[in-house]
């Protein structure tokens, strides 16, 4: 009976070896999964920033067109205003032409 128990105690101990075995296995993959998503978490983060960056410079952009096509209206202003300053001109003269014949 002794080297039955011998045997048995030796499969035991052989499948506890295995066990031992894997689980040191899989804790070394464990570990290497847990550097590779610490690793992915900051290239997440660096991404992150980039596209904050970018969204922020998005905004100034359209900020600085929205400024530019104000700026346009206000040129496209300064035309009429000066082709106004014309017909006011000539009214003006034509008063004067008036008042010069009432003098006479």
């Amino acid at each position: 009976m002794n080297e039955s128990y011998k045997i048995v105690l030796d499969a035991h101990k052989k499948r506890i070896e295995h066990f031992i075995s894997k689980y040191e296995h899989l804790l070394a993959v464990n570990r290497e999964l847990e550097d590779v998503l610490a690793q992915r978490e900051t290239e997440i983060k660096a991404y992150r920033d980039k596209l904050d960056n970018s969204n922020n410079k998005i905004k100034e952009l359209e900020q600085k067109i929205d400024k530019l096509q104000l700026a346009g209206a206000f040129e496209a202003s300064a035309a009429d205003v000066k082709e106004a300053k014309q017909n006011i001109g000539r009214l003006v003269r034509e008063i004067d032409k008036c008042i010069s014949l009432l003098n006479d």
